[in-house]
C-alpha cells in the first residue's frame, strides 16, 4: 500500500496534474451550482479535453470535476432551495431554513467542512479497503439491493412532523407513482403516457426536482407577496451571519460526520446506489436516532441535519470508485461515463488495475484527498461572497430563479414538452404544499421507485415469486433485520412517552 501512495503522490505533485485537480475543482464547484448541469454533463464534455492527456491525468481532471460538483450543488440548495445536483436535495431540508433564519454563511461553512471531512475519511478508506470491498459489492445481489431501497425508504419518518406521517406516505406513493411512468424495463411496454412519446422515457428526475423545489418555492413567494422587497434584502444582506462555528457545534458536528462517512462510503460502494441514497440514508438516520429535543429541529435548521447529507454525498462519491477501479462495474451514471473514458484511454479497470496500472489507480486516490483540501481553501473564503445572492432584490431573484430552472430542464432534452410538464407539476407541488404534504417523501419515492421494481422483479424471477429470500440470504437476512429495528424503535418510543401522557 506505501508503494501506491507514493507512486500516487509522485503523479500527482507533478505542477500538471496539479493544475488539473484545482481545475476540475473550480469547473466542478460551479457546475454543481447551477441546475441543469450535473456532474454527467460535465464529465462528458471533458472527455473530448482529455484525449491528449495519459490516462492519469485525465482521471484525475474528471474526478476533480465529480467531486466538486457534488461539494458545488450544496450552495444552490442552501441559498435558494434549489438542488444543483440530486445528491444534495436532502441539503435543502435544513440548509436553506438555516439561510432563512440569517445564518447563510454557517449554514454554507458546516456544508464545507462536512463535505471536506467526508470526502477525506473516504479516501482514507479507499486506500486501506478498496481490494477487500470490491469482493463485498461483489456478493450483493438483487434481493440485497431490493432490501437496500425499501430501507432507505423508512426515511420517509425523517422527513415527517409530529403527526403528520400520513401526508408523508402519501407523498412517497405519489412519488413512486411517477417512478413507474415510461417503458417496462424488463418487458418494453409502455405504462402511463397516454400515447405520448413524450413521456416514453419517464420523468426526468431533474425535471421533478426542480419543480417541488426551486420553481414551487419561487411561485409560493410570489403568491405570499413581500411589503418591502428592497428593504429586505438589505436585511439579508446583514443577516447574512458569521462564518464562525460555535464549539458546541462542532462537537454537535463530529459523531455525525464520522457515523455519515461510514454510511456513504459504503453505500456508494455498492453498483447503483451512489450519493443520493447515502444522504437520505445518513438523514434518516441521525433524525431516527436524534434525541427528542434535537429531533424537533430538523427540518428548521438543525446543524445534524446539514452535517449528515452533506458528509455522505462526498463519501458516496468516493466509495462509488470502489467497483469501477476494482471490478470495473460503474457504480453510477457518472462513473459509467469514467469507465466509457478509461476504455477510450485503453485502461481497463478490473482486479488487473492495481499490477497493470497501478500510477492511475493510486493517483485518482490521492487526487481526492488534495482535491478535497483544494476545495476547502477555495469555498471558505469565498463563502461571505457566495451568500450576498441573498441579498438581491426579490424582483431579481426570483425571476433568476425561474430562469435557471427552465433553462436548465430545458438544455437536458431540448424539448419543450418538459417546460409544460415542469410548470404542472410545480403548480401541482404548490397545492401540496399548502395542505402540508412534504415534497421530500415524493422525491424519495421517486428516486428508489424505479430500481425497486427493477431489483423486485429480477428477485421474483429468482425465487420463483418466492420470498423465502429474506432468509435464506444472509445479506438480505441481515438487512431485514435492520428494517425491523428501524421502524419498531420509533414505535417503541412513541409508546414508552404514551404513558406518562396518558397518567
Amino acid at each position: 500500500m506505501w508503494d501506491g501512495i507514493t507512486t500516487g503522490l509522485m503523479t500527482v505533485l507533478i505542477p500538471t496534474n496539479l493544475f488539473l485537480v484545482a481545475c476540475g475543482c473550480i469547473a466542478g464547484t460551479f457546475i454543481g451550482m447551477l441546475p441543469g448541469l450535473g456532474p454527467i454533463s460535465a464529465i462528458a464534455l471533458m472527455i473530448p479535453i482529455t484525449y491528449g492527456f495519459d490516462p492519469a491525468s485525465g482521471m484525475i481532471l474528471m474526478a476533480g470535476v465529480y467531486y466538486g460538483a457534488i461539494f458545488g450543488g450544496s450552495t444552490s440548495s442552501i441559498l435558494v432551495n434549489a438542488p444543483g445536483v440530486a445528491g444534495t436535495v436532502a441539503t435543502s431540508f435544513d440548509g436553506y431554513p438555516m439561510a432563512q433564519q440569517g445564518k447563510a454563511g454557517k449554514a454554507l461553512a458546516i456544508a464545507a467542512v462536512a463535505s471536506f471531512s467526508g470526502g477525506t475519511i473516504a479516501a482514507v478508506m479507499l486506500m486501506v479497503a478498496a481490494p477487500l470491498l470490491a469482493s463485498v459489492s461483489l456478493s450483493f445481489q438483487s434481493p440485497d439491493y431490493l432490501m437496500l431501497m425499501i430501507l432507505g425508504l423508512t426515511a420517509v419518518s425523517a422527513f415527517a412532523s409530529r403527526g403528520n406521517v400520513v401526508p408523508a406516505l402519501i407523498a412517497t406513493v405519489i412519488g413512486l407513482m411517477l417512478s413507474t411512468v415510461g417503458t417496462d424495463p424488463s418487458a418494453g411496454i409502455q405504462r402511463f403516457t397516454f400515447g405520448s412519446l413524450d413521456l416514453v422515457d419517464g420523468i426526468s428526475f431533474l425535471l421533478l426536482a426542480m419543480a417541488a423545489f426551486a420553481l414551487s418555492e419561487a411561485l409560493m413567494t410570489v403568491l405570499k407577496g413581500r411589503s418591502d422587497p428592497i428593504a429586505e434584502s438589505r436585511s439579508a444582506s446583514q443577516n447574512i451571519g458569521s462564518l464562525k462555528i460555535e464549539k458546541s457545534e462542532i462537537r454537535e458536528m463530529v459523531p455525525v460526520v464520522a457515523r455519515s462517512s461510514v454510511v456513504g462510503f459504503f453505500v456508494g460502494v455498492l453498483p447503483g446506489a451512489g450519493a443520493t441514497i447515502a444522504s437520505f440514508l445518513a438523514y434518516g438516520m441521525e433524525r431516527a436516532i436524534a434525541p427528542a429535543k434535537e429531533k424537533l429541529k430538523f427540518g428548521h435548521g438543525s446543524v445534524r441535519g446539514l452535517t449528515a447529507p452533506e458528509t455522505a454525498n462526498n463519501a458516496a462519491c468516493t466509495g462509488s470508485f470502489v467497483p469501477l477501479l476494482t471490478l470495473g462495474i460503474p457504480g453510477s451514471g457518472t462513473t459509467a461515463v469514467m469507465l466509457g473514458a478509461l476504455i477510450s484511454y485503453g485502461v481497463q479497470p478490473g482486479p488487473q488495475l492495481f499490477q497493470t496500472n497501478p500510477q492511475v489507480f493510486w493517483a485518482v486516490i490521492i487526487s481526492m484527498y488534495i482535491g478535497n483540501v483544494i476545495l476547502l481553501i477555495l469555498n471558505l473564503p469565498l463563502i461571505p461572497y457566495i451568500a450576498r445572492l441573498l441579498a438581491l432584490p426579490r424582483q431579481l431573484l426570483i425571476p433568476m430563479i425561474l430562469f435557471f430552472s427552465l433553462i436548465g430542464v430545458y438544455l437536458v432534452s431540448f424539448n419543450t414538452f418538459d417546460i409544460y410538464m415542469m410548470t404542472g407539476f410545480a403548480i401541482a407541488a404548490i397545492f401540496l404544499r399548502l395542505f402540508s404534504y412534504p415534497m421530500a417523501p415524493l422525491i424519495l419515492g421517486f428516486i428508489l421507485g424505479g430500481m425497486m421494481e427493477d431489483n423486485l422483479q429480477r428477485t421474483m424471477t429468482l425465487y420463483d415469486g418466492s420470498l423465502s429470500f429474506l432468509w435464506q440470504r444472509p445479506v438480505s437476512l441481515a438487512i431485514s433485520l435492520i428494517l425491523l429495528v428501524v421502524v419498531l424503535v420509533p414505535v417503541f418510543r412513541t409508546l414508552r412517552g404514551a404513558r406518562p401522557a396518558a397518567r
